[in-house]
């Protein structure tokens, strides 16, 4: 069924989302293009930029998961719609936490010195590359990273917007503030916290958990759902059980990711083999695997460390496995995934939520905590 505004209910499942938000965010730019275009041509710019980041790919796992809290809410979890909320007004309303997520990818490209993001060149890479192309003066380096931290400026002050103008009532918007606030915070704190782990040479796995817990774990999944939940007017259960699920589900997810940067094939990833080893990344699997080799192999933990960031062949990318699959880190690594997604969905499933929507939410989360290539 083709997504109209009037044609969304409270009952669409959470397979549905991420196709009607792309809708929803289509309309949006559309109205902004018709507002800003007119400025001057570096700002259309700068907005042509954002729609192709924004609408050029993306999981929308975000919306969905709020999606997930608003049924949630409205199947068991207590809660009912206010005033004269809709369900079209609810789906903008989740559908804007697709900009925050632009600002931080956006934002974290510039950070990590990222060429490509889904298959083409990153923001900033895409205005030095226009600076380049104009043959302009100056640095383009520079213009393509200042340009791309206003986009990602613009998004996070978009997201806002969408937010606040989704057509949900003044009821709904006072109860979503906290999970909204909670969540922008966290996310830059994560990020802050990311920066800091890469440049201090900490190898203390709590401290790659607790970059898990904000960057990844808070505002993709908890956050979300604790969003979604507050626009439905869930009572305090509810929230609870979503987002101790949540947390769960949100660091076995960036688990799993963490395993895919080192052992994932890139037909699948689209990134290079050992994209982690490679760069340097220091993950939780990382510095399991660096902690027992100390203990159990020092010249396998010593040619681990000196090896990261450092790689350059497929040859010595398998090296560097092997000593992660040797330490046992790799085993353990998905082991504890599995631990805490088989933790969350057991506190799902034996909850007070409907079954429709607890069904729907475990086959998403055992969908994103599975991705074996």
């Amino acid at each position: 069924m083709t997504y109209t505004p009037t044609s969304w209910t409270l009952d669409r499942p959470l397979v549905d989302v991420p196709s009607a938000v792309d809708a929803e965010l289509d309309r949006f730019f559309h109205d902004r293009h018709a507002e800003i275009d007119d400025l001057d041509p570096v700002v259309a710019d700068g907005v042509d930029a954002l729609e192709q980041f924004v609408t050029g790919g993306g999981k929308r796992l975000r919306p969905l998961f709020a999606w997930a809290g608003v049924r949630a809410a409205l199947d068991g979890g207590g809660g009912t719609l206010s005033g004269s909320t809709g369900p079209e007004d609810l789906l903008r309303a989740v559908g804007s936490l697709e900009f925050i997520q632009a600002c931080a990818l956006i934002h974290d490209d510039i950070i990590d010195h990222s060429d490509t993001r889904r298959g083409r060149p990153t923001t900033h890479r895409r205005f030095e590359a226009s600076h380049r192309g104009n043959g302009w003066s100056g640095d383009a380096v520079g213009y393509g990273e200042s340009q791309a931290i206003l986009v990602g400026d613009l998004a996070f002050a978009w997201a806002d917007d969408m937010l606040v103008d989704s057509g949900v009532d003044a009821a709904s918007l006072a109860r979503a503030r906290e999970p909204w606030r909670k969540m922008r915070t966290e996310v830059i704190a994560g990020q802050m916290l990311d920066i800091a782990l890469e440049n201090s040479g900490s190898e203390d796995p709590a401290m790659s958990e607790k970059v898990n817990t904000y960057k990844t774990a808070a505002y993709t999944v908890e956050r979300p759902l604790h969003l979604g939940a507050a626009l439905g007017d869930a009572d305090a259960r509810t929230v609870d059980l979503l987002r101790t699920a949540g947390r769960e589900i949100g660091i076995a997810f960036q688990l799993e990711d963490d395993h895919l940067g080192v052992f994932g094939d890139p037909q699948v990833t689209g990134k290079a083999a050992g994209d982690d080893l490679r760069s340097g990344k220091r993950t939780w699997l990382v510095m399991r695997a660096l902690a027992t080799a100390d203990r159990t192999d020092p010249a396998a933990a010593a040619r681990l460390r000196a090896g990261m960031g450092t790689v350059r062949s497929d040859a010595e990318v398998d090296e560097l496995r092997q000593i992660i699959v040797d330490s046992g880190a790799a085993a353990h690594n998905t082991g504890r995934a599995r631990e805490l997604t088989d933790t969350a969905v057991d506190a799902l499933r034996t909850g007070h939520l409907g079954r429709g929507i607890v069904d729907e939410l475990v086959a998403v989360a055992e969908q994103l905590t599975e991705r074996r290539s």
